[in-house]
């Protein structure tokens, strides 16, 4: 069975569908923490119970899923469905496919029932009660402050999570958007006004002051990770009075909304595509899947065209953020323009600069080395003669099988594939998919893209547009691994249950590679071997040389900001110059770069969460409520501080990169490897980066660390794809 990725790459689809945030403005880390549990996206969170030791409620397994053989046997006549893209999908079929049921896990009739008011009201009771109990007295009272606000975190990460979710698949219902807006707004004045001052005043307390503290209780001394990270921010912190009146300003002012409304504009177009108006996906679906290259050309061209119509608004949007973000980073005091993300990533700034020379370098040369390879297939299998950037994404097609797998083969996949290296994480992946915590179909007015919503104390819950290919199965592997980590990590309570996004994409990317790994060794011919491992360095080159390009894009622009506003016109340039850097000029690698001026105008996380083409952490604080979609994605969708969110992409190529040391050492000592990756797991936040791959035997303070790891986990795959292209008489 051949195992291709069809359509627009995985992490691709993700970043490009992260709904928008809240915007609320850069305040104090505590109040980030709070928004970012609130909802989530690419991974959203929910909150722990008002207990100290907060507890996830799981429903009993009723039934096993009867799961079909996956030899089932698939034609390629007119009469069967081609599941390459939404647009072909049988309404049927669709129809029948699993849907999340959030009443059930959230304990709300509808998005409507009075209860979700009460919870708020209750909140905001409890807010103006937390404030009066507890400001000025954090030096001798600070676990009764921090257990008092877990207990507002949950109440809040319940409804605005649910709230969020439901928002996701609902997109053209306005009402059902307005209210998820009035409740943001809500929940904006009452932590403006009420906890705002927390987070300031923890950053402040003396040393002295939360010695005495940690002395005197030890159950406090639980709380470190998190009380460490609130108060690394304090020398970037503002007055309270400022960071009052930048919280309540949010939900009504600023960024947001401009973002927002560019973030339901780009959902809501439509493109010319064989006579029909199809969205984006469908669109990107039918240009890779094609494998006629004039095919590929002509959907590029709609595209292109179809996005230029769109570019003021784009414009708007963006100079919108990034005149924020130059604005916060200089009232803050940031060196650098990553220097925020870096901070919530707990990262110096030279680790991060550290990745992005290496990709620049050694992963430029893999990425120019990979396409001339593709170029030469494609040449010979499909007759190639000029390599377009419409060739990009395109599938190799050679191998034996069809593309095509329904969704009952799809969790049989996946749980071969995970059982075989961990049967806690097979098992765990079986309740999702019983407990319906996954929505598959893909549907008109649902969010586009992928994502794993941690919604912590209710969750966790995957949105999915399952179409139906090889794609879609490495979505599913890749957003359940999401989906174990936060599981996993729940024991760690609400304000350090969400790791460091630079370790955030450890699990998902690690479930993905060992479903591909499990496949490949099932592969019935050369021809399916080197058409599988062709798919998946296109996907480490997409989540790692393209995310680390989108970082470069984002750093001339927010350069030519700082100075003025930005033209559509010096959009293109930028975008065209980032493109030249990563990929080579036009006719060394790609022979055209025709119709790809506006490209840039479709990937929101450029607008949702700036720099996030690297790493971000913040995203698991107050943003990850709101980011309530991955994420991410995948994650995903959201609705949080953009300035939080920024360099969500690079999270992707530390994970991708991290994945291949670590499966690179797995291979080496499999023995014991399973217990101490569930351990890392387990950890949520509560350890930083370099502490968590300690075990593993990985030096990442190590200035070759990620050119190491760039050789190890692009090396091998390439040297085999050559080899077997040369084989097969595809390239000399």
């Amino acid at each position: 069975m051949k195992h291709r990725r069809l359509g627009q790459s995985r992490r691709e689809l993700e970043l490009s569908s992260l709904e928008r945030i809240t915007q609320t403005p850069l305040s104090d880390m505590s109040a980030r923490l709070t928004l970012t549990r609130a909802l989530t996206t690419a991974r959203t969170f929910t909150r722990t119970t008002a207990s100290s030791k907060p507890t996830v409620q799981r429903t009993p397994l009723v039934a096993r899923v009867a799961l079909r053989s996956t030899t089932t046997s698939v034609t390629s006549s007119s009469s069967t469905r081609k599941m390459s893209t939404a647009a072909t999908a049988d309404a049927t079929v669709a129809a029948t496919e699993p849907r999340w049921d959030l009443e059930k896990h959230f304990g709300f009739a509808s998005t409507n029932d009075g209860k979700i008011d009460e919870a708020m009201k209750d909140v905001e009771k409890a807010c103006e009660a937390f404030k009066s109990a507890y400001e000025g007295k954090l030096s001798s009272e600070l676990l009764s402050a921090i257990e008092s606000y877990e207990a507002i975190e949950q109440t809040l990460t319940t409804v605005l999570s649910y709230m969020s979710l439901s928002a996701d698949t609902r997109l053209m219902d306005d009402a059902m958007q307005q209210r998820k807006a009035a409740l943001m707004q809500q929940y904006g004045q009452a932590s403006g006004n009420y906890l705002t001052w927390f987070g300031l005043e923890l950053a402040d307390l003396s040393d002295a002051d939360l010695d005495a503290q940690y002395a005197k209780d030890e159950k406090l001394r639980t709380y470190k990770p998190y009380i460490d990270e609130v108060r690394r921010s304090a020398p970037y912190n503002l007055s309270k009075e400022v960071e009052r009146a930048l919280t309540v300003r949010s939900s009504f002012a600023g960024k947001g909304k401009v973002v927002e409304f560019y973030g339901n504009e780009l959902s809501r177009l439509q493109f010319d595509l064989d006579g029909k108006k199809v969205n984006l996906e469908v669109l990107l679906a039918k240009m890779t899947s094609s494998k006629d290259t004039m095919v590929r050309r002509q959907c590029m061209k709609t595209l292109n065209n179809g996005l230029k119509e769109f570019e003021r608004v784009c414009a708007l949007s963006l100079n919108m953020v990034a005149g924020s973000w130059h604005i916060e980073n200089k009232e803050r005091g940031f060196k650098n323009l990553r220097s925020s993300r870096n901070l919530s990533n707990n990262l110096p700034d030279e680790v991060v600069d550290s990745l992005l020379s290496a990709v620049a370098t050694t992963g430029v040369d893999y990425c120019k080395k990979y396409y001339t390879l593709k170029k030469q297939i494609l040449k010979s299998t499909q007759g190639l003669e000029t390599f377009t950037w419409a060739d990009r994404n395109a599938s190799i097609d050679i191998g034996s099988a069809d593309d095509n797998y329904t969704w009952e083969q799809a969790v049989d996949l996946v749980h071969k594939g995970y059982n075989k290296f961990s049967p806690t994480m097979a098992n765990m992946f079986l309740e999702f998919v019983e407990q319906k915590r996954i929505d598959v179909p893909a549907q008109d007015g649902k969010r586009g893209g992928a994502y794993c919503s941690s919604a912590y104390g209710s969750g966790p819950f995957q949105l999915l547009n399952f179409t139906h290919s090889a794609r879609d199965v490495a979505t599913l592997a890749h957003e359940s691994g999401h989906a174990v980590h936060f599981v996993l990590s729940y024991p760690q309570g609400i304000l350090q249950f969400h790791p460091p996004l630079t370790l955030a994409e450890t699990a998902s990317i690690f479930g993905e590679m060992i479903v591909f790994r499990d496949l490949l060794e099932k592969t019935p011919s050369d021809e399916d071997r080197l058409a599988m491992i062709m798919s998946k360095v296109d996907d480490i080159i997409n989540s790692v040389v393209r995310q680390c390009s989108f970082d470069k894009y984002e750093e001339k622009f927010h350069t030519m900001r700082a100075k003025g506003t930005v033209t559509p016109e010096e959009m293109s340039k930028a975008w065209r110059e980032s493109m030249e850097e990563y990929y080579g000029a036009e006719g060394e690698v790609f022979d055209s770069y025709e119709d790809t001026s506006a490209l840039s105008l479709y990937v929101s996380h450029f607008h949702n969460v700036p720099f996030v083409s690297i790493v971000s952490r913040c995203v698991d604080a107050s943003f990850a409520r709101l980011f309530c979609c991955f994420a991410s994605a995948s994650p995903t969708s959201t609705d949080s501080r953009v300035v939080f969110a920024s360099q969500y992409v690079y999270a992707y190529a530390f994970g991708d990169l991290l994945v291949g040391s670590l499966y690179g050492a797995y291979m080496k000592q499999p023995e014991g490897f399973e217990e101490k990756l569930l351990d890392l797991l387990r950890a949520g936040g509560t350890k930083d980066f370099v502490e968590a791959v300690e075990p593993f035997g990985l030096d990442a303070a190590s200035p070759t660390f990620w050119s190491d790891a760039l050789h190890a986990h692009l090396g091998g795959l390439m040297a085999e794809a050559e080899e077997l292209s040369k084989k097969l008489g595809y390239s000399s």
